[in-house]
């Protein structure tokens, strides 16, 4: 059950949830919708005070008596690998990520579900049918695509040519100030790659080529698991009351 939270403006609040990152704790969201002319814009601004976005959906937390979550992006330019992440890249060379329209394909969602049956079987997305799927890829009104990453075919060579397995793919909000990771599945039999490591790296490099200060990474939560990689990617700024603070 939704409500507005104001008589001019269309936001509404959530009615509370079990919080899926910190035990014990409920959400509540704030959302608006995207959709018309000015959903790009809005998208834009939206992102930078820290919403996230879903279909034609932008919404942040807004918990009563909890602000752990944290909106962070990294700092591009002076975005330098560390070791270990650099080990991730050497042991993805034989992938290649191509940028394409949002589209929903039936080998991204055998993916898909590969990835939500092994890694979140208890998350709120393990029910998604392939119509669902479709909507998350394709139902926006903004700048998006869908970066697949694929094994190098038998006869790519050198190329730049990835025409065999999808290992891994994200939807990506392509902003003004940089990229937006909306959201990235991969394949679960491959955890040694570190995959969702190595798309961050790529969307780094990507963001780079493209003049964009920024990859947004959506939450990062203080205490849970499930976020702590986001952490890793410095320098990086989170967005607290006064705005976005850098942490080297």
């Amino acid at each position: 059950m939704t409500k507005p939270l104001t008589d001019t403006h269309q936001f509404f609040l959530t009615a509370p949830s079990a919080c899926p990152y910190l035990p014990g704790q409920k959400e509540r969201k704030v959302f608006t919708h995207l959709v018309g002319p000015q959903a790009p814009h809005l998208n834009e601004i939206l992102t930078q005070g820290g919403f996230r976005r879903s279909q034609a959906i932008a919404y942040r937390p807004a918990c009563e008596h909890c602000t752990a979550c944290v909106s962070i992006r990294v700092c591009v330019d002076a975005f330098r690998p560390t070791e270990s992440m650099r080990r991730v890249g050497r042991r993805n060379r034989n992938l290649v990520g191509r940028m394409r329209t949002p589209q929903a394909t039936s080998d991204q969602y055998s993916l898909f579900r590969r990835y939500l049956d092994r890694r979140h079987p208890d998350g709120g997305m393990v029910n998604m049918t392939v119509l669902d799927y479709a909507l998350m890829v394709e139902d926006s009104h903004v700048e998006t695509c869908v970066i697949e990453y694929r094994r190098r075919g038998l006869d790519s060579g050198i190329s730049e040519r990835g025409d065999g397995e999808l290992v891994a793919c994200a939807l990506t909000d392509v902003l003004g100030d940089g990229l937006s990771m909306v959201y990235s599945f991969y394949e679960p039999d491959e955890e040694l790659r570190s995959l969702g490591t190595f798309m961050i790296l790529d969307h780094v490099e990507r963001a780079r080529k493209l003049g964009k200060p920024y990859v947004y990474l959506g939450y990062w939560v203080a205490g849970s698991d499930k976020m702590a990689y986001k952490g890793r990617f410095r320098p990086q700024e989170r967005l607290g009351p006064q705005g976005w603070v850098r942490f080297d």
